[in-house]
């Protein structure tokens, strides 16, 4: 890889590192025809897409009974691998659980119109939220190219602990599906499992066909195809984020040891050609090593080809800062999925970096952990949206309500200010829902 510095870039190389769209933009159009033909056409539209782009022909859409099978069929140490991880992201989404709350409020409180008697009385105005989980969930889980069980666990797990009845999974389709995805979609507590992929798949959880439910929510990574499918149905149906090829950025100093800052953009960049790796330094020596080291390791990795596409994107690569204030910046304005800090004061760092998915800290926390086991959750926003929002949690799939009650005193004390905004606002009905309730006799 070649070190650019900071400094030097352009308007053209800048847009490609802060304003990427990992070619979703260019597939708008084609996704927006097979959304629209699996919600018009259902189950046949699902199948001809699964013979177009997956080259195999679907019976069944509904596999769930396989995923149960393959749970049995795994050997012992992946299905104790697939366990320890669930146990680990199930704890940490337990953490994530909110409780309803309700208490009493006071003060406040205008003094005008207002009696005597409210002002010596003590009202009572309590106010709370309580949170609700949705009914219907659906989990994209990828699959084609590789395999991602640590997918399933991430998106389901997190719906289940939050208290979701229903949650489906869409997968691709295959001669035979992945058994270690499937079982870890047993694990995670799917209660449906439907072989389907891509766009199709995304159209056919939002709007249902013969076989699949409509769900109230899409959630769950996906290469290109699938977020723009993602932002299609948007509006008909809630999603968590646009969340596409992975990304990540580590932000290292002269303590960085280059072989683990490599590993780690080697890692990110076998996902998918479309993937963005970036390291950044404001040491010289530290940056031309990583350089040579991930260089140096393409060639030993199985997934050389797409990890070489990976590191010729426009928006990857190794930078030099001026200054490690300039490579905070620098990460700022990326906002990275994944953000690696490999440096001596990374905690210090952490302070002053706000816009990442998630953070790894130190030599030892190769995103690889967060990938697979360390319990916190691998669907993030990409594309700068950690800029505006985080990753999927049990946040994800709740909703919440506001409750209210009020005594007599209570809207006594408030009739005041309500009165004379409502009035401000031309609503005479609004100031008569309170007064009739404070009438003589009431």
């Amino acid at each position: 890889m070649e070190v650019k510095r900071i400094a030097d870039l352009g308007p053209d190389e800048r847009d490609a590192l802060f304003e990427r769209d990992a070619g979703v933009d260019a597939v708008r159009n084609d996704v927006r025809d097979i959304v629209g033909r699996v919600r018009e056409e259902g189950d046949v539209a699902l199948r001809e897409f699964s013979r177009e782009f997956d080259g195999v022909e679907v019976g069944n859409v509904d596999v769930t009974d396989l995923a149960e099978r393959a749970y049995g069929d795994v050997g012992e140490e992946i299905r104790e691998a697939i366990e320890t991880a669930a146990e680990n992201v199930r704890e940490f989404h337990e953490r994530q659980i909110p409780e309803d709350w309700r208490d009493d409020f006071g003060g406040h409180v205008s003094e005008a119109n207002v009696t005597t008697e409210a002002r010596s009385a003590s009202g009572s105005r309590e106010l709370g939220r309580r949170f609700r989980p949705l009914e219907r969930v659906g989990v994209y889980v990828p699959g084609g190219a590789a395999a991602y069980p640590s997918s399933a666990l991430m998106g389901v797990i997190p719906a289940k602990v939050a208290g979701v009845e229903h949650v489906a999974v869409a997968t691709p389709p295959a001669d035979e599906i992945n058994p270690v995805t499937l079982a870890a979609i047993h694990a995670a507590g799917a209660d449906a499992v439907y072989a389907a992929g891509g766009a199709q798949a995304i159209s056919a959880l939002a709007y249902g066909t013969e076989t699949v439910n409509a769900v109230q929510k899409v959630v769950g990574p996906g290469n290109k195809w699938v977020t723009a499918a993602k932002a299609e149905v948007r509006g008909d149906v809630e999603i968590d984020f646009l969340a596409g090829p992975s990304e990540i950025l580590v932000v290292a100093d002269e303590t960085a040891r280059p072989e683990f800052v490599a590993a780690d953009l080697l890692a990110q960049a076998e996902h998918d050609p479309e993937a963005s790796v970036v390291a950044v330094t404001d040491d010289e020596e530290t940056a031309e090593a990583i350089a040579e080291a991930v260089d140096a390791g393409v060639a030993d990795r199985e997934r050389g080809d797409v990890i070489s596409e990976a590191l010729a994107n426009d928006a990857s690569g190794v930078f030099l800062a001026r200054s490690m204030p300039e490579a905070v910046l620098f990460a700022e304005e990326y906002a990275a999925e994944h953000l690696s800090i490999q440096a001596r004061d990374d905690e210090e760092l952490l302070d002053r970096i706000t816009n990442a998915g998630s953070v790894f800290l130190g030599p030892y926390t190769p995103v690889a952990a967060g990938d697979y086991a360390s319990g916190t959750n691998h669907v993030l926003p990409t594309n700068g949206g950690a800029k505006l929002y985080g990753g999927l949690s049990v946040d994800t799939f709740v909703r919440s309500t506001t409750v209210q009650r009020l005594d007599r005193e209570g809207l006594d004390e408030l009739s005041g200010t309500i009165t004379t905004l409502a009035e401000a606002e031309g609503l005479e009905a609004h100031a008569e829902s309170v007064r009739v309730r404070l009438g003589d006799g009431n």
